[in-house]
């Protein structure tokens, strides 16, 4: 981007964040409002090694100030040095990069901070809350988590996306968006599912205010150990 990063870009570097150079090399409109780009990595997979739900900041150029947002590596692939990522597209200058984007178009990136532990014990059952932002994440949950059947509260509408569940384990309940739908299904739904098995799971991942609301709801209100739950915000509203 031949500019500096801020505060942002200081604070990751003490941190020891690891930098690259993404390469476009497809672009994919899986519907009019979510595109795939698929990238060559820059070195970037033999160096940190893959895990499920490994993300990675995407830095972006917002009106001459940089602008980061995280997305979730969708089918790496380390030997080819290749994976692809998954845009949920709205208004914003992340969206408007990748609307444009053609192969050949380079754009930096940082890792830092992603990391994925396997719960113990293995989940008797998985409740998931999430949105079209994190869904490239839910899909590499699912398949990390093995056998294990899921409940899934997504916000929007699944139509036309690739989703990657198994209808035999995984059911998947659609939330209407609109104004504290999602938090109002999940606080009358998930207690009696938490109920159901001895070790739940509990993942949540859509925008940061939601995320915060329903990760307390669950850790304060429901009791359910911290180490049981994994909650990211993965979008402001603006």
């Amino acid at each position: 981007m031949g500019q500096g990063r801020g505060w942002e870009g200081a604070v990751l570097k003490l941190l020891r964040a690891k930098d690259f150079e993404f390469t476009v090399t497809g672009t994919e409109d899986v519907t009019a409002d979510y595109r795939r780009v698929t990238f060559t990595d820059g070195g970037m997979l033999a160096t940190t090694g893959v895990h499920p739900t490994m993300w990675v900041r995407l830095w972006f150029d917002n009106a001459g100030r940089p602008h980061q947002r995280a997305y979730t590596l969708v089918d790496p692939d380390p030997e080819a040095g290749t994976f692809a990522l998954e845009f949920a597209l709205h208004e914003g200058c992340a969206s408007d990069w990748a609307r444009a984007a053609k192969p050949g178009d380079t754009v930096e990136a940082t890792v830092q901070g992603t990391g994925f532990e396997q719960p113990s014990p293995a989940p008797s059952h998985v409740c998931v809350v999430g949105d079209p932002a994190s869904l490239p994440a839910i899909n590499s949950l699912l398949g990390a988590l093995g056998d294990a059947p899921a409940t899934i509260w997504f916000e929007g509408s699944l139509e036309g996306l690739p989703w990657a569940a198994d209808p035999a384990r995984h059911e998947v309940r659609e939330v209407p968006r609109r104004e504290a739908a999602l938090v109002e299904r999940v606080r009358a739904e998930l207690p009696d599912l938490l109920r159901s098995g001895p070790d739940p799971y509990v993942w949540i991942a859509c925008d940061t205010a939601t995320t915060r609301t329903l990760g307390a709801f669950v850790r304060k209100e429901l009791a359910v150990p911290k180490q049981r739950v994994q909650a990211l915000g993965y979008w402001r509203a603006s």
